[in-house]
C-alpha cells in the first residue's frame, strides 16, 4: 500500500540504526593538562600560539625577523676590517702562470690616503690602512707552488681574490687549486682579471665574453673586475667591503689567528725546543688560555700565558703620521719594536688546575682484564715452564715471537679439527700462528696482514708484495693494481680456497650469517689492542650538542675577537720557527673539549673524477679534515642505514663511500679531502667529502664468498666438489647456508669422500652451468698509521698532477 505525501505520521528510526560516536571537540587540550597537572606541552603551546595570531601579526613578525637578519649581517661588515674587528685578510691566488702579482700589488698600494706597513715574516704581503674609509687590509700572496699554503690560507682568509689571465682564465695548475679549496669550503671571494686594457678594444671584448663563459660553471652569476688602473683597484676595494661574508662551520667555532710576527726562545734542556711567541689577530672566537691550540701542520700544544701588544696595523695617530715609504726603514722598524715590547701587557696565564691536557692516547693495562693475582705456586711453575721453553728448539717464521712460539705445534701433535701433513711450509706457519691471536681478540698487526692477504686469490695482497719487493717496478704495480679491481668488479669477494692449508684454519675468524641485514653482531666482540688506546663516546651526537650548547652560553673569557695578542706556546719544536722563517704560513687553531683525544673517525667521501688509479682499503693517503693535516690509512665501506656496512676492497668512484680511520676527535661539520702521494712526492687529490661521525662501534664487515661447482644434480640433491678438499672442511663448515647465482638456496648435508666432495640440498632443482656459493663474513678494523707529521710537496707546478689536462685547454 503507498504512502500518500503530505501524510501525518514523520518516519522513525528503528532499533536497528547505526549510532555513531560524537566528536569531542574542543576537550583534547583540556584533558591532557589535566593528566599533566595543569600543563601544556612547548610544542602545543607554541603551536596554538602560531595558529592564534592574526595576518597582521604575523606579517609584522616576518618583519622583525628579517630586520634581526639585516642587523647582524651590517654588524658583521661593520666590525670586519673596522677598529674594533681584525683588519680584512684577502689571500691574493694567481690562477695563471703569468699573472703579474707584484703589478697588482703595487695598485692597491698607491692610493695617496692610505698608509703601506709592511710585514718581513712569513708569507709574502703587507697591511694597508685606509684613512678616509677607516678601514685595515692585510693582503697575503699564496704560492701556488705548494698545496699546503694554499689551503692553510684559505683556511683563515676573509676573503679570496683569484686573479685570472685574460686570454686564457686559469691554466691546469689553477684549476686544481679551485677544486681542492671547493673541496675544503669557498670563504668570501672575488673575481680579478690583469692584462684586459693593454688588449685592442675588439680584443677586449672577446676576452670578455669567453672569460665570462668560462667562469659560469666555476662561479656562476658572479662579476668579473678588471684590475689595471687605480680606480679599478680601488672599486675592487669597495666590492670586497660591502660584500656579504660566507662562513666556514669549522672555523667560526673555534678561535683562530695568522700569525703576523713569531719569536722562538729555547728551553735550557735542549735547543730543539722551547717556547714559541707568536703574534696574531683573533679571529672567529674569543681565545682562552687554558685550552690547547693546534699549529696546522705541527700538532697540538699548550698555552702558559697571552700577552696583548700593540697593534701593528692600527688606525691612530702615530701611525697615520709616518709616510708609507718610511715604514720599510730599518731604524725605523727596530724603534717600534722597541715600543712595542714596551707597551706589552699580560692577559691572562695558564691555570694548571683547569688547563687542557696533552694526553691523546689511554694507556692499556696489560692485566686489566685479570681477574686474580697468580699465585706463588703458579709463578714457579710459569718459570719451570720458560726455562723449559728456552731448552726447546723450533723452526718457526721470521719475526715471531717467543709467546707466539708457543702456539705453534710440533709435527707430532694434532689439531682437534685435524690437519694437514704439509704444515711445515710457510703459508701454514704464519696461519698457525695468528690462530692464537684470534682467540682472545687481541693483535693488531699479525690480524692487519692476516686480512690483506686475505683480499685476493693469492694469500699476499699487492701492497704488501709492493712494500717488500722494493725492485718492482712502478709500472707493474700499477697494472696488477688494475687487474685485481677489474677482478673484483666481476667476481666481486670471491676468493679460492686455497689447497695447501685447511679451509678451517684459513678462514678461522669468518662465522656464517643468516641474514647480513637482520642477523645480530656484537661491536664489543673480539676487539683489536688498538681499541685499548681511543677514547669513545657514550653518545657523540648528545656530547656534540652539549659542547656547541656550552660554547653558547658561556661567557667570553680571554683574549676578545679582533684583539692583537702574543700566545706563548710551550714545547715547541724549532722546526715550526724554520718553516715560518721559510715564509710558510704560520695558522694556530684552539680546540674544543675532547678533540686532542684518539678515536675512529668515519670519512663520507666521493672519488674525484679526474682520478683513475685504483685505490685499496689500507692504502696510506693524506687526509685533510677540517683544519688537521695527517697520514692514515682507511678502510671503505659501504653508506647504508644499517647497523653492518659491508667493506669495498678498492675506493669506488660510482658512489659515495665511508672512510674509516683512527685520528683525533672532531666535531662535524668539517670537510675532507684525500690525498695521495706519488713516487716523486706530490700529493695528487683522491677524494673529497666531510667527516660523518666518530663512531667505534661501526660495523665494517669483510664478506668472502667461496665457489664450488655442482658435479651431480638429482632432482632437489646435487653433489658439489672444488669448494673444499678434504672431508673435515665439509663437516666444519656444515652449518652455513649455501645460495647460488641463479638465487637456489640450500644447505650441505654430508661429506662424500675424502677429497672435499659433498652432498648438498637445495629448494629447487639446480641448472648444470649454475655455481653454488658459500659467503662468510669477518669484522676488520683500521690499520694504526696515525702520523701528524705530512711533509710538504716539492715546490713545482700542480699541472704535473692533471696529466692531459693542459693540453685539452690548449685545444
Amino acid at each position: 500500500m503507498a504512502r500518500k505525501s503530505g501524510g501525518g505520521g514523520a518516519h522513525r528510526a528503528g532499533s536497528l540504526k547505526q549510532q555513531n560516536k560524537p566528536h569531542k571537540s574542543g576537550r583534547h587540550s583540556g584533558s591532557s593538562a589535566k593528566k599533566q597537572g595543569g600543563r601544556v606541552p612547548a610544542k602545543t603551546l607554541s603551536q596554538q600560539r602560531h595558529r592564534n595570531l592574526a595576518k597582521l601579526d604575523r606579517k609584522h613578525r616576518a618583519w622583525q625577523l628579517r630586520r634581526q637578519c639585516r642587523e647582524m649581517v651590517l654588524e658583521e661588515k661593520r666590525n670586519l676590517g673596522r677598529k674594533d674587528g681584525p683588519p680584512h685578510l684577502v689571500v691574493v691566488v694567481p690562477l695563471h702562470a703569468g699573472v703579474a702579482i707584484p703589478r697588482a700589488l703595487s695598485l692597491f698600494q698607491s692610493s695617496a690616503a692610505s698608509t703601506v706597513c709592511q710585514t718581513k715574516m712569513g708569507p709574502p704581503g703587507f697591511g694597508l690602512l685606509c684613512h678616509q674609509s677607516r678601514l685595515r687590509w692585510r693582503f697575503v700572496v699564496a704560492d701556488t707552488g705548494n698545496l699546503h699554503a694554499v689551503l692553510d690560507l684559505a683556511k683563515v682568509a676573509d676573503t679570496l681574490l683569484f686573479v685570472l689571465d685574460p686570454h686564457e682564465g686559469w691554466d691546469a695548475a689553477g684549476d686544481y687549486c679551485l677544486s681542492c679549496i671547493f673541496a675544503q669550503g669557498l670563504p668570501s671571494y672575488g673575481l680579478a682579471v690583469q692584462g684586459l686594457s693593454d688588449q685592442p678594444l675588439k680584443k677586449q671584448i672577446d676576452c670578455r665574453k669567453k672569460l665570462n663563459k668560462a667562469i659560469e660553471k666555476r662561479f656562476p652569476e658572479d662579476r668579473l673586475f678588471p684590475l689595471d688602473t687605480e680606480q679599478e683597484s680601488a672599486l675592487l676595494l669597495q666590492h670586497l667591503a660591502s660584500q656579504k661574508q660566507r662562513h666556514l662551520v669549522f672555523r667560526d667555532r673555534r678561535a683562530h689567528l695568522l700569525a703576523t710576527a713569531a719569536t722562538f726562545v729555547p728551553s735550557t734542556d735542549s735547543a730543539l725546543v722551547g717556547t714559541l711567541k707568536v703574534s696574531g689577530y683573533v679571529r672567529g672566537r674569543s681565545l682562552n688560555v687554558n685550552s690547547l691550540v693546534h699549529i696546522v701542520g705541527h700538532g697540538d700544544f699548550q698555552m702558559s700565558q697571552v700577552d696583548a701588544s700593540p697593534e701593528p696595523f692600527a688606525l691612530n695617530s702615530r701611525t697615520a703620521k709616518v709616510h708609507p715609504r718610511s715604514m720599510g726603514d730599518q731604524d725605523d722598524l727596530v724603534r717600534r719594536e722597541e715600543e712595542m715590547e714596551e707597551d706589552v701587557k699580560v692577559l691572562s696565564k695558564a691555570d694548571a688546575s683547569k688547563q687542557e691536557s696533552l694526553q691523546s692516547e689511554v694507556t692499556p693495562d696489560p692485566m686489566d682484564g685479570e681477574q686474580t693475582w697468580p699465585t706463588e705456586e703458579e709463578l714457579k711453575e710459569a718459570e719451570e715452564s720458560l726455562a723449559q721453553r728456552k731448552k726447546m728448539t723450533k723452526r718457526v717464521p721470521k719475526g715471531t715471537s717467543a709467546y707466539q712460539a708457543a702456539w705453534i705445534l710440533d709435527n707430532n701433535d694434532e689439531l682437534e679439527s685435524g690437519s694437514e701433513e704439509d704444515d711445515e711450509e710457510e703459508d701454514k706457519e704464519e696461519n698457525m700462528v695468528e690462530e692464537p691471536i684470534s682467540q682472545d681478540g687481541s693483535g693488531s698487526e699479525e690480524e692487519e696482514e692476516e686480512e690483506d692477504e686475505e683480499a685476493t686469490e693469492e694469500e699476499e695482497g699487492p701492497d704488501m708484495t709492493l712494500l717488500d719487493d722494493e725492485k718492482m717496478e712502478d709500472n707493474e704495480a700499477i697494472l696488477e693494481k688494475y687487474r685485481q679491481e677489474r677482478q673484483e668488479e666481476m667476481f666481486p669477494d670471491e676468493v679460492d680456497t686455497p689447497r695447501d692449508v685447511a679451509a678451517r684454519i684459513r678462514f678461522q675468524k669468518y662465522r656464517g650469517l643468516k641474514s647480513f641485514r637482520t642477523s645480530p653482531w656484537d661491536p664489543q666482540e673480539n676487539l683489536p689492542r688498538d681499541y685499548a688506546r681511543i677514547f669513545q663516546f657514550q653518545d657523540f651526537s648528545r656530547t656534540r650538542k652539549h659542547v656547541f650548547r656550552q660554547l653558547e652560553k658561556e661567557e667570553s673569557s680571554g683574549a676578545e675577537v679582533g684583539c692583537y695578542v702574543t700566545l706563548h706556546i710551550c714545547s715547541v719544536p724549532a722546526s715550526v720557527m724554520e718553516s715560518f722563517q721559510q715564509q710558510a704560513p704560520l695558522l694556530l687553531f684552539t680546540l674544543l673539549p675532547y678533540e686532542q683525544k684518539m678515536s675512529v673517525l668515519n670519512l663520507l667521501v666521493r672519488r674525484q673524477p679526474g682520478d683513475t688509479e685504483p685505490v685499496r682499503s689500507k692504502e696510506e693517503v693524506i687526509v685533510h679534515c677540517g683544519f688537521r693535516r695527517f697520514r692514515a690509512s682507511p678502510l671503505y665501506s659501504q653508506h647504508s642505514s644499517a647497523d653492518k656496512h659491508k667493506l669495498e676492497q678498492f675506493l669506488r668512484a660510482d658512489t659515495a663511500t665511508v672512510a674509516t680511520i683512527y685520528g683525533p676527535i672532531t666535531f662535524p661539520p668539517a670537510s675532507v679531502l684525500l690525498f695521495r702521494q706519488k713516487s716523486n712526492g706530490a700529493h695528487s687529490l683522491l677524494a673529497t667529502g666531510s667527516l660523518l661521525s666518530v663512531d667505534p662501534d661501526r660495523l665494517v664487515i669483510k664478506r668472502v664468498v667461496l665457489s664450488g661447482h655442482p658435479f651431480k644434480i638429482l632432482s632437489k640433491m646435487a653433489v658439489v666438489r672444488y669448494m673444499f678438499f678434504n672431508r673435515e672442511d665439509v663437516l666444519w663448515f656444515k652449518p652455513v647456508e649455501l645460495r647460488t647465482k641463479w638465487g637456489r638456496r640450500g644447505h650441505i648435508k654430508e661429506p662424500l669422500g675424502t677429497h672435499g666432495h659433498m652432498k648438498c640440498q637445495f629448494d629447487g632443482q639446480l641448472k648444470s652451468q649454475d655455481t653454488v656459493l658459500m659467503t662468510l663474513y669477518k669484522r676488520v678494523f683500521p690499520r694504526w698509521t696515525y702520523d701528524p707529521h705530512v711533509p710538504e710537496p716539492p715546490r713545482e707546478s700542480l699541472s704535473s698532477l692533471l696529466p692531459g689536462q693542459e693540453e685539452e685547454e690548449m685545444d
